[in-house]
């Protein structure tokens, strides 16, 4: 991604707009619905009680709760490397297991953790620098066990022009308004148009996720308005390397 029209610090745009976060995520119609079905996603290939859960890219812990809903781990952690947004997701109420941590997905090598039975990154890939999409992606796969599985669900219109034009004006015609109304940094979310825009198609995130090593790949559409723009994947890590 271009990200000559990003914030100049992405990390320190969401921290600007976390305490309005929740506030303009809840006015998108099917968001947590989305999330929540994601979750499902994972939990029909895990068994509803792992281990482990990793939720990258979490930020207020709308993913958090969608995993908690649907699953039923002995730890789960956040993770994300904007401390506003975890601020927000920390002074929710959550069950004994459940802790964030402040870190770059790029960087998740540095967490010092058991192998992970799933991962969640919702909203995540889009925010990395092009060339940080594989490494963010092989280290997602070197943090699961063998078996383990992911769970991405992201924004991509490259390639669709009608779903590209619905993108478009969604944002500058309720979006971006929105966030000017309730004072939530509309700089991040013209950001969030143009990121959309210039993310990966589906096709080249199954070849990312292929390169990295992950196996047995899945793509699910949403419904409602999202259809074409917002996606589901899936995919394992390999019992083998190989």
């Amino acid at each position: 991604m271009d990200r000559s029209n990003a914030p100049t610090d992405l990390a320190d745009a969401f921290d600007r707009a976390a305490r309005r976060y929740d506030l303009l995520t809840g006015m998108n119609p099917g968001y947590h619905r989305h999330l929540d079905a994601a979750a499902r996603r994972l939990a029909d290939r895990l068994g509803t009680e792992p281990g482990l859960l990793l939720d990258l890219g979490c930020g207020s812990g709308s993913s958090t709760v969608a995993l908690l809903r649907r699953l039923h781990p002995a730890r789960l952690v956040g993770i994300d490397a904007s401390a506003g947004m975890l601020a927000q997701a920390r002074a929710k109420s959550w069950p004994d297991g459940v802790e964030f941590r402040q870190l770059p997905a790029e960087r998740l090598g540095e967490l010092d953790l058991p192998p992970a039975d799933g991962a969640m990154a919702a909203y995540l890939l889009r925010n990395l620098d092009a060339a940080d999409r594989d490494a963010a992606l092989a280290g997602i796969l070197a943090a699961l066990r063998p078996g383990g599985r992911l769970v991405i669900q992201e924004y991509s219109v490259a390639g669709h022009r009608v779903a590209g034009l619905v993108w478009t004006l969604v944002c500058w015609l309720v979006v971006i308004p929105l966030s000017w109304l309730v004072r939530g940094s509309p700089g991040l979310y013209r950001y969030l148009w143009r990121s959309v825009q210039d993310f990966d198609s589906t096709a080249t995130l199954r070849d990312r996720l292929h390169r990295a090593g992950f196996a047995e790949i899945e793509q699910f559409p949403v419904t409602g308005w999202q259809r074409g723009i917002l996606h589901t994947v899936l995919a394992r890590r390999p019992e083998r390397a190989g």
